[in-house]
């Protein structure tokens, strides 16, 4: 049996990774550790908490000596680390702390695994998630691709483009079987409200402004939850060590054109009158160092594995927005705090 250790399983991404590995590799135990920070969720996993091979450790990738412990009493035999702190607002207000766990963390990670496993690298694997924005910026033309220079522009992007260059450098100097992906902007359900799609459901649903920074025109690539989740299990299974894979979803959206979309279904989802939304959007300062457009070639993912998108953006769109108004608990719970009492009702735990 493997033993797949994944970091960060609680979060938004992690969640959907822990459920699909669960439904596809049945012959797996999965590790699920998490320090249940502001956007470390137990209620995203509800419904798998009981499984027979799925097991919660609640644990930071800063304390190494833990991480040593944690390798030994469950015998991981591989690794999906998406473990980060991931929000650029945050990261310009408190860039130690994205220095903390992005890059000291995951060099703990990789000392962790390099010590356990030794010099049997035999059906092992190290997968480190990572991002677009390592690459930096681009203007109305181009694309990012596996070989594109690092150019990052933010305490946040430069943390994961410093994580990753760590990742290589132990397959380069250890051998240590790695491969790393990096993806385009993620959307989806159990989304933590502090990002652009669930903050702006959030405010409509409240009325409240729709911030937008400077004039919208920054543009991204949206990839849908569940299809990183596929992305990363076929790059898990298939993937050739020491390789990347760029993950996109082929939606390139100007923030504007999005949060205007977002107005229109959310509204007709709650039978609201036309425009009723939009009269909320409300332009603000742009952020520093604002990256002007991220856009994903991820035909090498498509190439060599098999792998695109099975969503449309807007038959997306529509499925988070659904998931948000049919799971205004959860929401409530988020934006309150309340979801932190979760784990203490669930393990006893102050």
């Amino acid at each position: 049996m493997k033993n797949i250790l994944i970091t960060g399983g609680a979060g938004f991404i992690g969640s959907h990774v822990v459920r699909l590995f669960l439904e596809t590799y049945k012959d797996t135990r999965i590790i699920n550790l998490d320090a249940l920070t502001y956007a470390g969720n137990l209620e995203n996993l509800r419904d798998i908490e009981d499984h027979p091979n799925y097991t919660f450790v609640h644990q930071d990738i800063t304390d190494l000596n833990s991480l040593r412990k944690i390798f030994k009493e469950y015998e991981i035999s591989h690794v999906v680390h998406l473990a980060a702190e991931s929000h650029v607002d945050r990261s310009i207000e408190e860039p130690l702390a994205f220095v903390e766990t992005n890059v000291i963390g995951t060099v703990n990670l990789l000392q962790a695994t390099k010590e356990y496993w030794g010099d049997n690298f035999e059906d092992k694997l190290f997968y480190h998630v990572s991002t677009d924005e390592v690459y930096g910026s681009l203007n109305e033309t181009g694309f990012f691709y596996e070989d594109t220079a690092y150019d990052p522009r933010s305490p946040y992007s430069a943390s994961k483009a410093s994580s990753d260059h760590f990742v290589r450098a132990y397959y380069h100097t250890y051998g240590l079987p790695i491969v790393i992906s990096n993806c385009s902007n993620n959307y989806g359900p159990n989304h933590f409200p502090e990002k652009l799609i669930p903050l702006m459901i959030n405010n409509i649903l409240h009325k409240k402004p729709l911030p937008v920074y400077g004039e919208g025109l920054n543009v991204r690539d949206w990839l849908f939850v569940k299809d990183h989740a596929r992305a990363i299990s076929t790059i898990f299974s298939k993937g050739k060590l020491g390789e990347t894979y760029n993950i996109g979803g082929h939606n390139e959206w100007t923030n504007i054109d999005l949060v205007k979309l977002l107005c229109r279904l959310v509204d007709q989802k709650m039978g609201n009158p036309g425009g009723q939304s939009e009269e909320l959007i409300t332009f603000v300062k742009d952020r520093a160092g604002h990256d002007l457009r991220y856009a994903i070639d991820a035909s090498k993912l498509k190439d060599e594995l098999g792998w695109v998108p099975s969503l449309q953006f807007e038959e997306g769109l529509s499925q988070t927005i659904d998931w948000f108004l049919s799971n205004k608990e959860w929401l409530e719970h988020v934006t309150s705090g309340e979801y932190q009492k979760y784990y203490a009702k669930m393990y006893n735990k102050s």
